[in-house]
């Protein structure tokens, strides 16, 4: 098997427009909940979100008039692509542009455009004038698609789609088609425009959401014993994987290289984690198995933490069954406490956390912790509130989606 390496990284999310801006924002430990300007919300149990920063701008890497035509979802990935690309700088002259893949996820895709077309079939007189670009706009494989015909990359491209678990699968069969010389290069990750109408009062109502409209900026509590559910996110994380000698053929930049993956089912509940983590369990061993790892190889888990009663103390629990004594030497945290939880996009953002946790050598905070939680063993390091200064020579990221989806990706320091 060819070994896989990170040599660029782009995003947008609710705390930084860039890389580097969500270096900066993940050590100063900053929220991004506001409250929500997508929509009058009201009525709403919901009324904040963690949106994008007031001064994003996307014709900055997104042409205007191309935006126009697009869901949000795509103008974020094509945003976040853009900066991948530049950072990898990846050219004609240095590659061949039909072995670069695109593999590119959404965990809903453009929920927006078919709220609004809908919305206007019902207040026309129920005359069906959908716009023809409606379904072009809305589809969860169109933003890899963009991104291919963009930049004119020929290789593998599609987008999985496994809810909040998209992301770590994205960069999971990115890994494996490199590693089996299929193609050189692959972008990968997801993009997510869930501040919407639809979702918010859909995630509502079925309790998902924290209702904390005094006080957003604090909403997103993983690990505290008065979490009352996650805050919406929106953005997008692409990480440019690479062949390693393909890499080095080229002179580019390494960040770190991924080691292993893993993918299991709960075969459980639609929305409920199993009570006893055994699909959790088996998927984060699978991918220390594949890496060649033990547990104790591991310094930092970013798990998947979005601040719901059951699913936080199922992941712990999870956590201690596979690492046993060795998870008290671990540093876990939550950056779902900044960002809110982007959904399809979730594995992305924070996977670029756990690269820039190894090429910084910190562990990002769980912010917003202020309450105990007596189901939460205390001898854990959560990294509560701050930062902390650590040689972080791996780390690994959890991401789970409804439906049972379990996903893991682990990644190291390139040596």
């Amino acid at each position: 098997m060819k070994r896989v390496v990170i040599t660029g990284m782009g995003t947008v999310n609710p705390i930084a427009n860039s890389v580097e801006e969500y270096r900066k924002a993940l050590k100063e430990g900053v929220s991004g909940a506001v409250p929500i300007t997508r929509f009058d919300a009201e009525k709403f149990k919901t009324q904040f979100a963690c949106e994008l920063k007031e001064d994003f701008d996307s014709s900055l890497r997104v042409d205007k008039k191309a935006a126009r035509r697009l869901d949000l979802y795509s103008v974020y990935a094509l945003y976040s692509a853009d900066e991948a690309i530049e950072d990898a700088k990846i050219t004609a002259e240095n590659c061949d542009l039909n072995r670069v893949g695109v593999i590119f996820g959404s965990g809903i895709g453009g929920l927006r455009s078919l709220e609004h077309d809908i919305e206007e079939f019902a207040t026309g007189n129920g005359v069906p004038r959908y716009s023809p670009l409606m379904i072009p706009r809305m589809i969860s494989n169109i933003a890899a698609g963009h991104i291919s015909i963009k930049y004119g990359f020929g290789g593998i491209n599609f987008a999985p789609v496994s809810a909040c678990a998209t992301g770590n699968h994205a960069i999971g069969v990115a890994f494996d088609n490199i590693r089996l010389g299929r193609n050189d290069i692959i972008l990968t990750g997801g993009a997510e425009a869930g501040v919407t109408k639809v979702a918010i009062g859909a995630f509502s109502n079925m309790k998902a959401l924290s209702s904390r409209n005094d006080d957003p900026k604090t909403a997103s509590r993983p690990f505290d014993g008065e979490r009352d559910g996650f805050v919406m996110g929106e953005g997008a994380g692409t990480l440019v994987l690479e062949e390693l000698e393909h890499a080095k053929a080229r002179g580019a930049k390494i960040y770190a290289e991924v080691v292993g993956t893993g993918a299991t089912a709960d075969a459980y509940h639609i929305t409920a984690p199993h009570p006893e983590g055994v699909g959790v369990i088996r998927v984060m061993n699978i991918a220390l198995d594949e890496a060649g790892m033990k547990p104790e190889d591991i310094d930092y888990i970013n798990v998947h933490g979005t601040s719901t009663p059951l699913g936080d103390v199922a992941e712990l629990t999870a956590i201690k069954k596979v690492f046993g004594e060795d998870a008290y030497d671990l540093n876990i945290s939550s950056t779902k406490s900044m960002t809110g939880h982007l959904l399809g996009a979730a594995g992305a953002i924070e996977s670029i956390a756990c690269v820039l946790a190894i090429n910084d050598n910190f562990v990002p905070p769980t912010i917003n912790h202020h309450n105990v939680d007596p189901e939460i063993d205390p001898k854990l390091n959560l990294t509560l509130n701050k930062m902390q200064e650590r040689k972080v020579r791996t780390a690994m990221n959890n991401g789970f989606g409804f439906g049972g989806h379990n996903s893991t990706v682990i990644f190291k320091e390139y040596v």
